[in-house]
């Protein structure tokens, strides 16, 4: 699908420029380049110079010349070549080259200096990284990153609509799972069912607004559930839950989010622990509205679980932004400042593990609305149980 150009979305960025007094940003980041073109590329040899005034320029390689006429905003298209015979240097070398030129008449330039994480291209496995070349190239180029993220952190309304379709493919995936989950099925094989549904039936998704939907995944059953560990081949035990920790990437729109299943009864003890923490959840939810505190949502969270019997947990955040990136600002922390506002999309994630293996987390995401929160995924929160 081609999307209409966002125009809320790019005045909004030229505002924080004039504030700023910068004249051009040069950016190379795969999301960055699909939030200010709307040109998601396959390898990461792309490029935007996004003026303050005047049209900007898109650099791609040739391959993907029909793709960014499809769907870029610009009409300011310049093609590299992947393999220049009369110029055997990488084809990042040449994408720098074009970017050099394309700004050259700018006076004032903000480039991405303190970026701390990037989304990948379309290929995604094998994501392309900043080389000292880049930024020698501009040496007096101011930071452009917070402008990006103040820009970035609150969404127009068609990125609500990107990821209100990112949220349905998740959520439609957890309910193909659901259907099919049996005892005894690896954890690998649970994911692989979620991971088949998202790619197979989210591209294409709507009538054709997802050109292409991509799956990831950490899945993890019964005494498995624990953070920062792979999935592997634990089976699916009737009884205890099997924690989905998913992402959906729809045409560079991001859906994070944890769901939880069971077969048969849930165990008592799993029940205890998911009433608690879906406790702690409601109420961190009930507190977030334009103006609170981000660092005092941190604090209730942790807080609630510590009071739990969970002092010290989880390991992992308990909220953060999500757009063009999975994890993109804000990253609310007792550490930062800062409030929330209108039109942040956030995941939200309390979780609590047991020392030997087993715990819940619950995760979904949210609009922030002017009352409060608006969930954007139909699949409940808690544990959720299978049909017999």
């Amino acid at each position: 699908m081609t999307w209409a150009r966002d125009d809320a979305k790019l005045e909004r960025v030229r505002e924080l420029m004039t504030e700023a007094e910068l004249d051009a940003l040069v950016v190379r980041a795969p999301d960055n380049v699909l939030y200010l073109t709307n040109f998601w590329g396959m390898k990461g040899y792309d490029a935007c110079i996004f003026p303050r005034e005047g049209e900007p320029a898109l650099i791609t390689i040739e391959a993907s010349e029909e793709d960014a006429a499809r769907t870029a905003w610009t009409d300011d298209v310049r093609l590299i070549r992947g393999y220049d015979p009369e110029d055997p240097r990488p084809p990042l070398s040449r994408t720098l080259d074009a970017a050099v030129a394309a700004a050259r008449d700018y006076e004032r330039v903000g480039l991405e200096l303190s970026l701390g994480t990037q989304a990948s291209d379309r290929m995604v496995g094998e994501p392309t990284t900043f080389t000292t070349a880049w930024f020698d190239a501009f040496p007096e180029a101011a930071d452009a990153t917070p402008l990006l993220v103040r820009a970035r952190s609150r969404k127009t309304s068609q990125e609500i609509e990107r990821l209100r379709l990112a949220n349905e493919i998740a959520a439609a995936a957890m309910e193909h799972v659901r259907e099919r989950l049996r005892p005894g099925m690896k954890e690998a094989e649970a994911a692989a069912l979620w991971q088949g549904f998202v790619h197979g039936e989210g591209t294409g998704w709507s009538g054709g607004k997802v050109e292409l939907a991509l799956p990831f995944s950490l899945v993890w059953a019964g005494r498995g559930i624990k953070t920062f560990t792979a999935t592997g081949d634990l089976p699916v035990v009737e009884g205890e839950p099997v924690l989905f920790e998913i992402w959906v990437c729809a045409d560079g729109y991001w859906a994070d989010h944890t769901k939880n299943l069971v077969l048969g009864e849930l165990r008592s003890d799993y029940a205890e622990l998911e009433a608690a923490l879906v406790d702690v959840y409601d109420r961190a939810l009930e507190s977030i509205r334009p103006g609170a505190s981000m660092a005092e949502l941190d604090r209730r969270v942790r807080d609630g679980i510590g009071g739990m019997g969970y002092a010290g947990q989880p390991t992992h955040p308990i909220c953060h932004g999500v757009g063009a990136r999975a994890h993109e600002p804000p990253y609310p922390h007792q550490a930062g400042s800062g409030d929330f506002e209108e039109g942040m999309v956030l995941a939200v994630e309390p979780g609590a593990y047991w020392p030997d293996g087993g715990g819940l987390r619950v995760e979904d995401n949210f609009l922030v609305t002017a009352d409060g929160v608006e969930k954007l995924s139909s699949f409940p929160d808690g544990v959720v149980q299978c049909p017999t």
